[in-house]
């Protein structure tokens, strides 16, 4: 009898397997082609008319797909609003005042449920929005693998305490973009999306005003004039996060860190010594390599822990549980 039962462990463990291979093999970029054809295309028409209302929304879209997969895996929690069992990822500190473009994916949303009700995922649309906003303002495309499902709650605790803050040194990153198996490279080409966007003074006060010597004096002069050295005093004024081009996807945001010239301090520290300095440096001289490798870290960031198979849901709206 012990053989036999030896066979039947291993055909259980055989099953468990196969299983978990066929859950994480759900995401494929052709996970709609029979379900929803025209899901990308639907998508895509909505995102590029949000974006030639606001050109700056193709950051606030990358950012949005950021920090939601940053937080309980890609599953678009950082999407529900405040409710009574929702307590959401929205007010976090990472995120309250900051993040922006919730109206832009529900109305994609709304968009999607016309043509095919109930099938596409919020978490979708998120991560289908960031390739077609960096599309939109000449960055690279890549294929995002779909199949996600959308979550059922959100965690401001963990938003507090996982999301990268804009004062936080080299270690400290490094070590929460491993957290989500993410490495240095991968953190440096997804800081990339810098080059678009802006960020609020109270940000980079302490950077303008601290006199220190990774910060070129006269740039340090020429933020100051739009923000106070006073806690308070213009909070939310904003300064573009690329001094050249702020809203073209390019390179200058790495050659800003070189001259000394980062907005924020958890972007100059990019370059103050190795593993990330000589990666700053090499996308500083290769516009190419920087694209290419933006795209797959984007890519390897929406695999993290996705909600697949039965887990999660599909949500009618993107701000509410069904």
């Amino acid at each position: 009898m012990e053989p036999y039962a030896s066979i039947s462990v291993v055909s259980v463990l055989v099953v468990l397997l196969l299983a978990n291979m066929q859950c994480e093999a759900q995401l494929s970029p052709t996970f709609y082609d029979s379900t929803c054809p025209n899901a990308l295309s639907t998508i895509r028409t909505s995102i590029r008319q949000a974006i030639s209302r606001e050109r700056r929304m193709a950051a606030s879209l990358i950012r949005l797909h950021f920090h939601d997969c940053f937080v309980q895996g890609c599953d678009a929690s950082i999407l529900l609003e405040e409710s009574s069992n929702i307590q959401s990822e929205q007010s976090a500190l990472p995120n309250v005042g900051s993040a922006r473009g919730y109206g832009v994916i529900e109305a994609a949303k709304h968009e999607v449920e016309k043509i095919c009700p109930g099938v596409v995922s919020c978490a979708d649309i998120l991560a289908t929005a960031a390739r077609d906003a960096s599309v939109a303002v000449g960055g690279p495309k890549w294929q995002v693998k779909l199949g996600r499902r959308d979550s059922t709650t959100a965690n401001p605790a963990q938003a507090n305490s996982d999301l990268p803050a804009f004062f936080e040194g080299l270690d400290i990153l490094l070590r929460k973009f491993s957290n989500k198996g993410l490495n240095a490279r991968d953190m440096v080409a997804l800081s990339g999306s810098h080059t678009l966007g802006q960020a609020q003074c109270f940000t980079f006060r302490q950077r303008i005003y601290s006199n220190g010597t990774d910060i070129y004096a006269s740039f340090a002069v020429t933020r100051r004039r739009q923000c106070p050295r006073t806690d308070g005093d213009g909070n939310g004024n904003l300064a573009p996060l690329d001094l050249v081009t702020p809203n073209s996807f390019d390179n200058n945001y790495f050659k800003n860190l070189i001259q000394k010239k980062g907005l924020l301090q958890s972007d100059q520290v990019l370059f103050s010594r190795e593993p990330t300095a000589s990666i700053v440096n090499e996308y500083s001289n290769n516009p190419r390599t920087f694209a290419s490798d933006f795209a797959y870290s984007m890519v390897k960031m929406g695999d993290i822990e996705p909600l697949t198979g039965q887990h999660g849901i599909i949500r009618r709206i993107c701000s509410a549980v069904n």
